[in-house]
């Protein structure tokens, strides 16, 4: 059963007539009563020019819901391995989905190319991977997700904007405050995106005069290739290549921000699966998610793009992987990996590490960046193979 601590629909009515004016707009920035806390929305919204009355409408009768809250408190992060996640989330089934939207919406993606640069299958890979082409959006009422976030003192200065931007929705009929429903964390659509950027790079895609990304496949379709564009993304650039190595490839420059070309590993025998080797003039990122027994790849520039739509690595390099195989490529070699640390043992390395001076960010059992990294430069100095991938018996010699 869902508990909401709302409150009474007069007291909100009462509340959302207060003046707009600038001292009430600094009002309750967070936290407090629930009522001065929307007078403050209100009178912020009507002076960044939205109509009082669309307001109202928009914040009458919102609630806290305990339910985001505990969300927010106890969010889920990549514990599995690029393999598990990866193969659980690109599935044929999935595949086959994809292909069939692909073909049904053919226009509008030729439309997204040409006016965006982002090729269909990028495109593809996060409506799958973010609501299975929209058949999980999320349960939350939007807009009291967001009334919620804004109101609890924890980010107030990420939500808040947020829910503003919902009111501009609502004022553009994009939007319906009572009905919508989304991600916990007020991302809309099946695309999954956050008002203020649905907001700034919306796109209406089937001409209806709106922008209605629950429910138009066009408009998210055209809406995430206008956003993609705005994260950088390059036109007519690849993004990720599977690659084999040789068994004496020095490692030591793998991993992200490497200083190499990719046409530098092709010439220490880095070789493509699909052997083009066309784009070797562009920096490559050798990743070794499972460490170098495992699958490899070349990242280039543009999967710089997938770590500003999700900062996970797990997450970003099996959405990638997942745009290759809709634009053609062949399921990756699974290859024969080292077994890895489990969350306590990856726990016992994090701290290590960071008594050793490294930077690995929080100590909570998962394989990010900081930890790769500094796995990375730890394996150098021991004299192991520099792929990034803790293993026991590294993480015995560490000891």
């Amino acid at each position: 059963m869902r508990h909401t601590l709302s409150i009474p629909l007069a007291a909100a009515a009462l509340s959302l007539a207060v003046a707009a004016s600038p001292a009430a707009a600094q009002q309750a920035q967070c936290g407090g009563d629930l009522g001065a806390f929307l007078a403050g929305v209100k009178a912020e919204a009507v002076a960044d020019g939205i109509p009082a009355d669309v307001a109202d409408r928009a914040l009458a009768g919102a609630q806290i819901d305990p339910k985001v809250l505990k969300m927010d408190r106890a969010q889920g992060v990549f514990r599995q391995t690029f393999l598990e996640f990866s193969q659980r989330t690109v599935s044929q089934a999935r595949l086959n989905i994809g292909l069939q939207k692909m073909k049904q919406f053919a226009d509008v993606f030729a439309r997204a190319k040409q006016e965006y640069g982002v090729p269909a299958g990028v495109i593809t890979a996060f409506w799958a991977m973010e609501t299975d082409f929209g058949a999980v959006q999320g349960s939350f009422n939007t807009r009291n997700a967001l009334v919620t976030l804004a109101h609890d003192c924890r980010r107030p200065e990420l939500f808040r904007p947020q829910l503003i931007a919902l009111i501009k929705m609502v004022q553009h009929g994009d939007l319906d405050p009572q009905t919508n429903t989304g991600a916990w964390a007020g991302e809309v659509g099946q695309v999954q995106m956050l008002p203020k950027d649905i907001v700034a790079f919306g796109e209406d895609g089937d001409g209806d005069g709106h922008v209605r990304l629950k429910e138009s496949g066009p408009d998210a379709i055209m809406t995430a290739a206008k956003f993609i564009a705005h994260l950088g993304w390059k036109a007519g650039e690849p993004w990720l290549q599977e690659v084999s190595i040789p068994d004496n490839l020095p490692l030591e420059q793998s991993g992200l921000d490497s200083t190499m070309t990719a046409g530098d590993w092709f010439k220490l025998g880095v070789k493509p699966r699909d052997g083009n080797t066309s784009f070797g003039n562009l920096r490559g990122d050798l990743l070794l998610p499972q460490g170098r027994k495992g699958p490899a790849f070349i990242a280039y520039p543009n999967f710089a793009v997938y770590l500003e739509w999700n900062k996970s690595f797990i997450y970003t390099t099996s959405a990638a992987y997942f745009a290759t195989r809709f634009e053609g490529a062949p399921k990756y070699d699974v290859g024969n990996p080292e077994p890895g640390l489990d969350g306590t043992a990856m726990k016992q390395l994090q701290e290590k590490l960071d008594s050793m001076g490294y930077d690995v960010g929080e100590v909570d059992g998962i394989l990010g960046s900081g930890t790769r990294d500094a796995v990375r430069k730890e394996q150098i100095r021991l004299g192991l193979p520099a792929d990034g991938w803790p293993t026991p018996a590294f993480l015995a010699a560490l000891k």
